[in-house]
């Protein structure tokens, strides 16, 4: 087709590349990895994998996510672009993009679900485990994991594998802020991973765009229930986003981008000065050569304050969903055909919107692991 899609519409990125846009959103997320800057790969990469996920190709989702984990796992040690942002020349938006907390625990989230589908519980816990370590500060100790779901899941893990999972239940039970997550029920061997919604994006606040805000995503659901052989299960939202997003605090990126901030406007302001004196000294014969040394000065100051690029990285995971859900439920072998009820938030006048789920239970001591998204295609 003849038609231009820009890389990263949506989110502000340094570099414009465009490709032919099929309609295809998962042929044209492999484009754009092929094409984005090396930089953002791992961003169309994320993005890719949850379209992936919602269109049931998990062996495209696991072969994405196992390249973003890869990648963000060495986030410290092997960017060089990372270590030019924490300089006062270098925009945020250069470094290679490995995602906020609440982006890289997705990742984690959406790998454990795939491994629990293979018959890997115990690489799902891994999983879901290295989520609540992404989303607490294991530096300083001031902020702890509060994901409701991957503490839940821990504990389910740890139950299916005939351990003791009562202390994650009893965490996911006091991180809960909306639904408080059933009991364990050992027996279940369905399981639905459910979520809804728009996730958040990133804008950049403030004089020169240094502060990182987020922009609430929406959603027209607010539960979802599944629905098979006259059996119906609750998928109420455990975790948002909107609130993973907004509440961690204390980001040490914050505090960069604000000192680079004042650097900007320190040396921004030197230089007026510097040059406003300069010039008024050089216009006097027996202060002229002063002038001209402080007015060189004032000039330099003022090149060094439009280098410095103190914005905000607002690339983002667009397409994450707003709420995470969980549901199990017991089934003998066989074939079913499932309704997934999304259900409209309150005060919203939409209808219900239901997907419809095939799959076989081929042996009821093996879970059978089902994922849907009201943008399932």
């Amino acid at each position: 087709m003849g038609a231009m899609v820009v890389l990263l519409a949506g989110c502000t990125t340094t570099d414009v590349v465009s490709l032919p846009q099929t309609g295809d959103p998962l042929a044209d997320g492999k484009a754009a990895i092929a094409l984005a800057p090396a930089r953002d790969k791992v961003l169309w990469k994320m993005r890719t994998s949850a379209v992936a996920m919602r269109r049931g190709d998990y062996p495209e989702a696991k072969r994405l996510l196992d390249e973003v984990i890869f990648s963000i796992g060495g986030i410290v040690s092997k960017d060089k672009d990372a270590k030019k942002a924490r300089g006062v020349f270098h925009e945020e938006a250069r470094k290679s993009f490995h995602g906020e907390p609440y982006e890289q625990v997705m990742a984690y989230y959406y790998r454990g679900i795939l491994y629990w589908m293979d018959g890997e519980p115990d690489n799902a816990r891994a999983c879901f485990r290295t989520g609540q370590l992404v989303d607490s500060d294991t530096e300083n100790k001031e902020y702890s994991a509060d994901y409701v779901l991957l503490d839940y899941l821990d504990g389910l893990a740890s139950v299916k594998l005939a351990g003791d999972g009562g202390d994650a239940f009893n965490r996911s039970e006091k991180e809960a802020h909306w639904s408080r997550p059933p009991r364990y029920d050992s027996q279940a061997n369905v399981l639905i991973f459910a979520e809804y919604g728009n996730g958040p994006t990133k804008y950049g606040t403030g004089e020169y765009g240094e502060q990182l805000r987020f922009l609430p995503g929406s959603s027209n659901h607010r539960g979802a229930r599944f629905r098979v052989n006259n059996l119906a299960v609750a998928l109420d939202p455990y975790d948002d986003l909107n609130f993973q997003a907004t509440t961690r605090g204390g980001r040490v990126m914050d505090h960069i981008l604000g000192n680079k901030a004042v650097f900007k406007t320190a040396t921004d302001v030197a230089g007026d000065v510097g040059l406003v004196g300069g010039l008024l000294l050089a216009s006097q014969r027996e202060t002229r050569d002063a002038g001209i040394g402080l007015a060189a000065a004032g000039l330099v100051s003022k090149i060094i304050s439009s280098a410095t690029t103190p914005a905000a990285d607002t690339r983002c995971w667009q397409n994450l969903p707003e709420y995470l859900s969980f549901g199990a439920l017991r089934l003998p072998p066989g074939q079913y055909t499932a309704s997934v009820d999304f259900l409209p938030s309150p005060g919203n006048p939409i209808a219900v919107s239901t997907k419809t789920l095939t799959f076989t239970v081929a042996d009821a001591s093996r879970d059978t692991v089902l994922f849907v998204s009201d943008k399932s295609q």
